[in-house]
């Protein structure tokens, strides 16, 4: 079982700002619903880079694991597996392009794939309002984190 994601956002920032935050995967607990707890090897992004994190409450850690399958910043472009508690993997790709000097559009396309069999069922069905709005909210904390880092840099 399979569920697609695919918002889209303008962001009032430079694409070179949207490119750093969302190349610096040791950051990404600064604007995305996440606490991260390892990178592998430490860095800015490479194929092949592991990080780890943990989302949920305080009190409920859930653990995740990203791997990096795409880096091309010549296209602004990232591509991610990420697996997710309870057999539950995302394939995440992300991909800037400029609207003007001061705006870019962050494209971002997730696929969820769940277990099969009725486990797989429980899980769709229990996370699908996630889903849905997850890439949306992880979208808009990335827009604002850009527009923020935009306005308060020096010209």
């Amino acid at each position: 079982m399979t569920y697609a994601s695919c918002p889209t956002v303008v962001v009032n920032a430079p694409i070179d700002i949207v490119w750093n935050l969302l190349t610096e995967p040791a950051q990404w607990g600064d604007f995305f619903d996440l606490r991260i707890t390892g990178t592998e090897p430490a860095g800015p992004a490479v194929i092949g880079q592991r990080f780890y994190g943990e989302s949920g409450s305080r009190f409920l850690h859930l653990g995740l694991k990203f791997e990096f399958t795409e880096v091309n910043p010549a296209q602004h472009k990232l591509g991610l597996n990420v697996g997710l508690p309870f057999g539950i993997t995302v394939r995440e790709d992300l991909s800037c392009s400029p609207v003007s000097t001061a705006q870019c559009r962050v494209n971002y396309h997730c696929s969820f794939a769940f277990p099969k069999g009725w486990r797989g069922g429980v899980a769709r069905i229990v996370l699908r309002r996630q889903a849905e709005a997850g890439p949306a909210d992880s979208l808009a904390r990335l827009k604002h984190a850009a527009e923020q880092r935009y306005t308060t840099s020096p010209l």
